[in-house]
C-alpha cells in the first residue's frame, strides 16, 4: 500500500525546475503528482512518478541530490467535508501529518491525496479500518 516518492533538493535559482522535468521527460518518465517546498535559497520538489526507481537512477546520475521517501496515496470522497473526513480518521489514531499533496488526476471519481505521516503502517491501518481505500504503488504509477 506504500507509494515511492522521490525528493530532489533544488536551490533556489532559475531553470532548475526546467532541468528536473527535461532529464524525466527525456526518459520518459511522466509526473503523476508533485509539490514544492521552498525557502529564499533552495527547495525540494516531491514526485510521484510512473517508474520512481529509474527517476532516483536518471536524477542522481544528472547530478541532482535525490531521496526516496514511502508515502501513501489516498482516495477522498470529491465532496464538501471529505478530506476532513480522512484527517479525523488519522487525528483518532493519534497519527501526524508531515505534509499532503494532492494528484494531479482522479482514480475514480474520488479525489486522491498523497500523505506523509511518521508510523505509515498505523496510518494505513487506521484509514483501512474505516473503509477508506488507499491505493497501492503498482495503482498510482498506473494512472
Amino acid at each position: 500500500m506504500k507509494v515511492k516518492q522521490i525528493s530532489i533538493f533544488l536551490e533556489n535559482k532559475s531553470g532548475r525546475l526546467a532541468q528536473v522535468t527535461r532529464v524525466l521527460g527525456d526518459n520518459g518518465i511522466n509526473i503523476r503528482a508533485l509539490a514544492i517546498a521552498d525557502t529564499t535559497d533552495f527547495g525540494i520538489l516531491r514526485l510521484i512518478v510512473n517508474d520512481p526507481d529509474r527517476a532516483y537512477r536518471v536524477l542522481k546520475e544528472a547530478g541532482f541530490t535525490v531521496s526516496a521517501t514511502d508515502v501513501i496515496a489516498v482516495e477522498v470522497v470529491d465532496e464538501p467535508g471529505g478530506l476532513a473526513m480522512v484527517l479525523a480518521v488519522l487525528q483518532e489514531a493519534n497519527l501526524n501529518i508531515e505534509y499532503l499533496y494532492a494528484f494531479l488526476q482522479k482514480a475514480s471519481k474520488a479525489a486522491l491525496v498523497v500523505f506523509r505521516v511518521e508510523q505509515l503502517d498505523d496510518a494505513i491501518a487506521a484509514l483501512q479500518a474505516k473503509g477508506i481505500r488507499i491505493l497501492s504503488g503498482e495503482e498510482v504509477y498506473a494512472l
